[in-house]
């Protein structure tokens, strides 16, 4: 065995030799490291590990707080497991599940509870939370042997994570004990409750929203902003979820098991397309006054297809659907704002020549024939070339872009002439019945399918970029959605499986030596819990052939 070995420290540029064995814990203390916030793991040769892990070998040692989206990601996690042992320890024979984020919380409900969760029960499941962060408890994690794990979760009335676990086919598996609590969660943990000091519980609905650090400030709980209608489009989800008979990956799993899957291809694809119809339904009912439909999602929502798709079903309403692009809009780049470090902001809502926007949507809605303009991208200049556009009495414009839901977008229009739709994959599937999936994961899988695909980039080239795409859409998008009269759910129950097989292929090409390995190292286990599904039964028109090629719709 070495006598010593080499660790190099990024956060502090050392480059130091110890004996071999020490946790990541003694090593940041032996040598001083500290971060604006507490440690709480750290990536190992780009691997994210927790602060138990002994180092006996030269590693690249690169610590990280809650700041960091893993370090986010473990915070959450491991308040999860406390709720859990909270619940479990109120309401005895009772498990928590953590449905969907929403509201800046996570939406929980108890099963095996069938009285209504009134105020006083959530007081008293918080003050437990509370006393088991006050006792600083260990969070210990085993490695046992798979077919023990799935005993203990049945043990321990986790069904579907059971099921799940009876066809994984490594021959252990990680289960964490929180007292007499024991659970696999699909993330890494801090060491003990004492690093959980921030969070709060309150009742929301039917259910309780666990409330959780700002990203901003972690010492302070994030507000609680209501958002009434993206809590009922989870809702709706679930009742698709209920109809299909596939809430958690262990249930859809077992269909394909079955060879159901060109059912639930069929019957998920049938409720989209329902869903589509009815809010063209919507728009035709006040026909009289709306000319105008504003559409906004964030990245990979689906927003062109959603677009497309509507057109079709205002077509079946007998109205006539234009679509304008927002993209022919933008101001010369010599005029883009820029950001706080001087580069071009092309998400601002000033990137948008608003001004030329409203009087040439105006005059169309006006029934003028209006010359519309286009915008070279080489170039970064508007330009005009004669084509023209002019709006039949029946006619609706459809608008889609990042900021359609922004009032200042279409401030000269009025409210009564527009109607506006949110998109996003909302995706309210749980892993095992009590672990969510996160939307934002469901969308960067879909973006660096497509990407790959159509654009030319890499994995790596779509993780780097993402934390950037979700700083805009935090500042442009998410704060004007519940201004829509109308949201769409373009999550597909059986969409993880036949993105699957293409995520995979690009995911595996993220070398070692880069900062993203880690994040691809997590979405590649994340997709080893799905079975496949082949993509040759889901339909041309589907949002998902926007990201894996074959839809009839023109994407040019």
């Amino acid at each position: 065995m070495r006598s010593e070995v080499e660790i190099i420290i990024e956060n502090t540029q050392q480059r130091v030799k110890t004996s071999p064995g020490l946790s990541l814990t003694e090593l940041a203390n032996r040598f001083n490291v500290k971060l604006q916030h507490p440690i709480l793991g750290a990536m190992v040769n780009n691997q994210l590990k927790e602060l138990d892990y002994e180092v006996f070998s030269p590693k690249v040692v690169r610590y990280l707080d809650i700041s960091h989206p893993a370090g986010t990601r473990m915070y959450h996690s491991s308040l999860f497991l406390v709720l859990q042992k909270a619940v479990r320890d109120t309401l005895p024979g009772t498990n928590v599940r953590v449905e969907h984020a929403v509201s800046n919380g996570y939406y929980c409900e108890i099963d095996g509870h069938r009285e209504p969760l009134e105020l006083p029960l959530v007081f008293k499941i918080c003050d437990r939370m509370r006393e088991i962060v006050a006792a600083d408890m260990p969070i210990a994690r085993d490695k046992v042997l798979t077919s023990d794990a799935v005993a203990l979760f049945q043990q321990m009335g986790y069904t579907e994570k059971a099921k799940l676990f009876e066809k994984r086919t490594k021959l252990y598996t990680s289960v964490y004990h929180l007292g007499d609590v024991a659970d696999h969660l699909f993330s890494n943990l801090v060491p003990s409750t004492g690093y959980l000091k921030v969070f709060d519980l309150v009742k929301y609905y039917n259910g309780m929203l666990l409330m959780v650090p700002r990203h901003d400030d972690p010492n302070e709980i994030e507000e609680l902003v209501l958002q009434d209608k993206m809590f009922d489009i989870f809702q709706e989800y679930k009742g698709w979820s209920k109809i299909l008979g596939a809430s958690s990956v262990a249930s859809i799993n077992e269909q394909v098991a079955s060879k159901k899957t060109s059912e639930l291809i069929q019957v998920s694809e049938a409720l989209h397309e329902k869903k589509v119809a009815q809010i063209a339904d919507q728009i035709a009912g006040r026909c009289g006054s709306v000319r105008l439909v504003l559409l906004s999602g964030p990245s990979s929502s689906g927003k062109t297809t959603t677009a497309k798709r509507l057109a079709v079903q205002l077509k079946v309403n007998g109205l006539r659907p234009y679509i304008v692009s927002m993209d022919n809009y933008f101001v010369n780049r010599v005029d883009t704002p820029l950001d706080e470090q001087g580069n071009y902001d092309f998400e601002a809502v000033e990137a948008v020549d608003i001004p030329t926007f409203n009087r040439d949507l105006l005059r169309l809605m006006g029934g003028e024939l209006v010359e519309m303009p286009k915008f070279s991208f080489e170039r970064g200049e508007r330009y005009y070339d004669g084509t023209a556009l002019q709006i039949e009495p029946n006619g609706v414009i459809i608008v889609e872009g990042i900021h359609a839901l922004n009032p200042r977008l279409t401030a000269q229009i009025e409210d009564h002439r527009k109607f506006k739709v949110y998109v996003s994959a909302l995706t309210s599937l749980s892993i095992d019945g009590i672990s969510r999936i996160s939307t934002s994961d469901n969308r960067m899988l879909r973006r660096m399918v497509r990407d790959y695909r159509y654009r030319g980039y890499s994995a790596r080239d779509t993780i780097s970029r993402w934390q950037s795409v979700r700083r805009g859409e935090n500042r442009h998008i998410f704060p004007h959605q519940e201004n829509a009269d109308t949201m769409f759910n373009s999550s597909l129950l059986y969409e993880f499986g036949v993105l699957k097989p293409q995520a995979e292929q690009i995911l595996q090409q993220v070398p070692p030596n880069v900062e993203e390995y880690g994040e691809a190292v997590r979405l590649l286990t994340f997709l080893s819990y799905i079975d496949p599904i082949p993509d040759k039964e889901v339909p041309p028109t589907s949002i998902l052939r926007e990201f894996l090629g074959g839809s009839t719709f023109s994407y040019k």
